[in-house]
């Protein structure tokens, strides 16, 4: 296991190891220091901005991690002061004016942040958090601006610096969703946030100095390193409450870069400085860590340990995790190490192999040696050494009984994702930490960004990821980007597309389609648009595609009416009147449709529109409709007059003398309006005929039975009911006997007892006819009668009807009576 081993390089009781990612692909034939360099954490991507020369604009290079070219772009914008990755793996570029300029990974342009106008930025800095990016800039008065997230443009100031001084280093802490800055003048340092400015005391730091040289905050932002000019080293936390240690370079030379290099769950966290020719790994021992650095370089810190650029290489420097040291470390007697052992002995038929594992069993540590193997396998970069301690943990596991077999598989899944994004066409060389730090959705959304949308699908079908959040995701990301692409004709983009995803789930063709228009391919969101489902999702962008013929025919294929309103209404405003008319006439459904809102809604509008169609009968009902919203009696008169014109050019005879009926009605009931208390208009004929009763208009009441020829019958029905009501029963006997009553008598008796009054309907069953006089009698409760005329008739059903009335007790000579008719009847 020597060889494995052979990059560890010792600092007491940890070891640290450089491991290549990927050799020299880069397109750079200068020295680092003419660009300006950023790198994107979790294995992200490079970008170089070459500064201008005379006559020559900046180009910005943007390369993977394992140097594949992605961009190359003519820097035309601002003078660039510094260079970041966001956590979404967009670049910003602060510039002098105050104006940041946000790319994409592949050099398009995204968007502009400008903080104050006539801002002078000297500095800025990008800081991290879960959910986004936010950047601090420092400007030639020395103050500080900050926007906590990039992507909410609220741009706070913070505390003026004491003195006039501008800091020499500075650096951001954010931790708890707080920002602070910690900034150092000469040899004072400071620490800022939104309220206040302190002057603070790193612990136990107590050597002489004049200057701060460096500083660095890690990459969680729980430790700080400070580099004096004297070349003393101090780290302890970003709190600056306790001191972790310091160490006395020697080297009064400003650094070029100094970063952390940390590991969660790490032994010893260390800081790695550079000069021009040397890398230094300086940490809580006596002893460092140094090599020679033969060519420039650029220090990427990562959560897990430190990326190391070149011009020729491209590595990884980081402390050996626990569990690799207990299984490769030279005579380890780790569970771990003599399992690998055993399972080399096994491979080779040696009885070896039994003796290691006697020794592993008898002190009950074989779980824990299995264990060991797989989590050494995760923190292994190259494949054959992880299916070297895969299989010694698989070896290992055929001698337990009950070992759970989760953490096994998980682990085979993990690596194979991780080896297959390692690959250097793809070019993302994360380590186990920080792939189950940045998570595999996080990971996907990566790929996607890098459209690498087959090795993305296959790790969401592999890794068995839901399909609406994976592969139907991923699909609609790969057509709308396929959408973009100009090297083919519409027809055959639809067809591909439509090919591709079919009915997966979760996949809108109104979005892709949206996608397309967008970049200004109409014909081809069209076609897409055929193959979405919902109505609801076609119409909208086939109207903001000026399509509006084929956005009505799709909401009335729907039959949503609201859609159809929508689309209609959307007509009514791009068209002249008679355009839009003529078109609704091709379509009769919409035509109904906007018939029935303009009912209700714009009655002019409607008159125009059968006014057009010369419906001369809809017309007038608009007209009758209309009537009613007048007040003024003369108003709705001649309002009905032009309905009486529509309908007599329609020749509807019976609605035009209907609506002549009802001008009449209204002139009789404005002259019948005497006094604001008695209100005629708009009542029905009969119920004005019934309002004069009751008032006892008893002549005009006659006059409008005359003028409008009401059926007697029906006005003597009214004229009843309405001297019952008034409790005029004298004017009610007059009126019996004035002439004869067509609707017979039983009705007076009727309307006598419903208003309670025996007395007055008795008087009418002398007048009630003999086939009614059993009726009338059992109204007013002369049962006795009722039985003298149900004899009388000899009516066997009038006679049952009778006796079921009376009872016993009360009525027993009436029963007698008819029971003895009954007889009688039967005799005969």
């Amino acid at each position: 296991m020597a060889f494995v081993t052979a990059n560890w390089n010792p600092m007491q009781d940890v070891f640290f190891r450089k491991t290549e990612l990927f050799p020299n692909t880069w397109g750079l034939n200068e020295d680092f220091g003419n660009y300006l360099i950023a790198a994107a954490p979790y294995g992200g991507p490079f970008a170089f901005l070459k500064g201008s020369g005379k006559n020559v604009r900046p180009v910005l290079e943007i390369y993977s991690s394992s140097g594949h070219k992605q961009a190359t772009v003519v820097w035309k914008n601002g003078f660039v002061v510094r260079m970041f990755w966001t956590a979404d793996e967009d670049l910003l570029f602060p510039q002098v004016d105050g104006k940041v300029m946000v790319l994409d990974m592949f050099g398009e342009f995204k968007k502009c942040i400008s903080f104050e106008n006539g801002l002078s930025v000297m500095d800025a800095k990008v800081f991290h958090f879960a959910s986004g990016s936010g950047i601090v800039i420092l400007n030639e008065d020395g103050r500080f601006f900050y926007m906590l997230n990039i992507n909410e443009f609220k741009i706070e100031r913070l505390p003026n610096i004491p003195g006039k001084d501008s800091p020499a280093v500075w650096d951001v802490v954010f931790q708890n969703g707080q920002m602070k800055i910690i900034m150092a003048i000469d040899n004072s340092l400071y620490m800022m946030d939104s309220a206040s400015c302190t002057l603070v005391s790193p612990p136990g730091m107590d050597v002489p100095f004049t200057c701060y040289f460096g500083m660095a905050v890690s990459f969680n932002y729980k430790f700080l390193a400070l580099f004096t000019n004297t070349g003393y080293v101090w780290m302890g936390a970003s709190s600056l409450k306790d001191k972790l240690c310091d160490y006395e370079t020697k080297i009064e030379i400003a650094p070029k870069q100094m970063v952390w290099c940390t590991r969660p769950k790490g032994k010893k966290p260390s800081v790695i400085i550079t000069w021009d020719k040397l890398l230094m790994v300086v940490g809580n021992s006596e002893d460092t860590i140094q090599f020679n650095l033969y060519e420039s370089s650029y220090l990427v810190p990562e959560i897990d340990g430190v990326r190391i650029l070149s011009q020729s290489s491209h590595e990884f420097l980081h402390e050996v995790p626990t569990a690799c040291e207990e299984v490769f470390k030279i005579a380890s007697m780790a569970p771990g190490a003599l399992l690998l052992e055993a399972y080399k002995q096994y491979e080779e038929g040696s009885q070896k192999a039994d003796e290691y594992l006697r020794e592993i069993k008898d002190q009950d540590l074989l779980p824990k040696a299995v264990e060991q193997c797989i989590e050494a396998a995760g923190h292994e970069h190259e494949p054959e050494m992880q299916k070297t301690l895969l299989r010694a943990a698989s070896f290992g596991k055929c001698f337990l009984n009950k070992f759970p077999p989760d953490t096994f598989v998980e682990m085979c899944r993990d690596l194979r994702v991780l080896n297959a994004i390692r690959d250097p066409l793809i070019g993302i060389p994360l380590s186990y930490t920080q792939y189950k730090k940045l998570t595999i959705s996080t990971l996907i959304d990566r790929l996607v960004l890098r459209k690498h949308y087959p090795l993305a699908i296959k790790i969401c079908e592999y890794m068995k990821i839901p399909e609406i959040s994976g592969t139907s995701r991923l699909l609609a990301h790969w057509a709308c980007y396929k959408v973009t692409q100009k090297n083919s004709c519409d027809e055959d983009i639809a067809r591909i597309i439509n090919e591709k995803i079919g009915d997966a789930p979760g996949i809108s063709y109104s979005e892709i389609a949206t996608k397309a228009y967008g970049s200004h391919r109409t014909e081809l969101a069209i076609r897409l648009l055929e193959y979405e489902p919902r109505s609801g999702e076609q119409v909208p962008l086939l109207l903001e595609m000026n399509r509006s013929q084929l956005a009505l025919l799709k909401a009335i294929e729907s039959g949503d009416s609201n859609l159809v309103y929508k689309v209609v209404m959307h007509l009514k405003k791009e068209m002249n009147t008679g355009d839009f008319f003529m078109t609704l006439r091709h379509h009769p459904v919409a035509l109904s449709l906007y018939r029935q809102f303009c009912r209700y809604q714009q009655e002019d509008t409607l008159k125009d529109l059968f006014n057009q169609d010369d419906d001369h009968q809809e017309l007038g009902n608009v007209y009758v409709r209309q009537s009613y919203q007048e007040k003024a009696v003369e108003a709705k008169v001649a309002i009905l007059q032009n309905a009486v014109d529509e309908y007599n050019k329609a020749k509807n005879e019976f609605a035009a003398k209907a609506t002549e009926e009802q001008i009449k009605l209204l002139r009789f009931q404005k002259r019948l309006q005497e006094s604001p208390n008695e209100t005629y208009l708009e009542y029905s004929l009969h119920d004005t005929v019934s309002m004069l009763i009751l008032r006892g208009k008893y002549k005009q009441a006659e006059q409008l039975y005359k003028d409008f020829k009401i059926p007697d019958k029906r006005f003597w029905w009214l004229k009843i009911s309405a001297l019952a009501e008034s409790g005029d029963w004298e004017e009610l006997e007059k009126f019996s006997k004035s002439k004869k009553s067509p609707i017979g008598y039983l009705p007076f008796v009727e309307i006598c007892m419903k208003h309670g009054n025996k007395y007055e309907a008795k008087k009418y069953l002398s007048k009630v006819t003999p086939e009614q006089k059993v009726k009338a009698c059992l109204q007013v409760g002369e049962l006795d009668q009722a039985a003298d005329a149900a004899i009388e008739r000899k009516n066997e059903n009038e006679l049952n009807l009778v006796q079921s009335k009376c009872t016993p007790a009360t009525n027993s000579s009436v029963i007698e009576k008819i029971n003895k008719a009954r007889a009688q009847l039967k005799r005969t």
